[in-house]
């Protein structure tokens, strides 16, 4: 398979997959234990579960966002090959 065809490049995946780990730290960090019938825990109110934990999630998918518009600029191939095509002809 030709790279030309393929929708993303190397950067674009490797964005992707920061992406993917900065959202996973951030449910991570919202995980531990709840409160339950029988005893109320008030850690399910921190500020690492209510205020840090959605940001880093939310910076992941941000990331992820652009990850998936990123366009890396292209290299100035498509000139050579008009500037070679233009000389094979003369």
């Amino acid at each position: 398979m030709d790279k030309r065809n393929l929708a993303f490049g190397r950067t674009n995946f490797i964005i992707l997959a920061i992406g993917m780990a900065i959202v996973i730290i951030g449910f991570i960090l919202m995980g531990g234990s709840g409160s339950s019938a029988e005893e109320f825990n008030a850690d399910i109110f921190s500020a690492r579960r209510i205020k840090v934990a959605p940001v880093v999630c939310f910076f992941g998918f941000v990331s992820m966002i652009y990850a998936v518009v990123y366009r890396p600029k292209e290299k100035d191939s498509k000139q050579l090959e008009t500037t070679e095509g233009k000389e094979d002809a003369k």
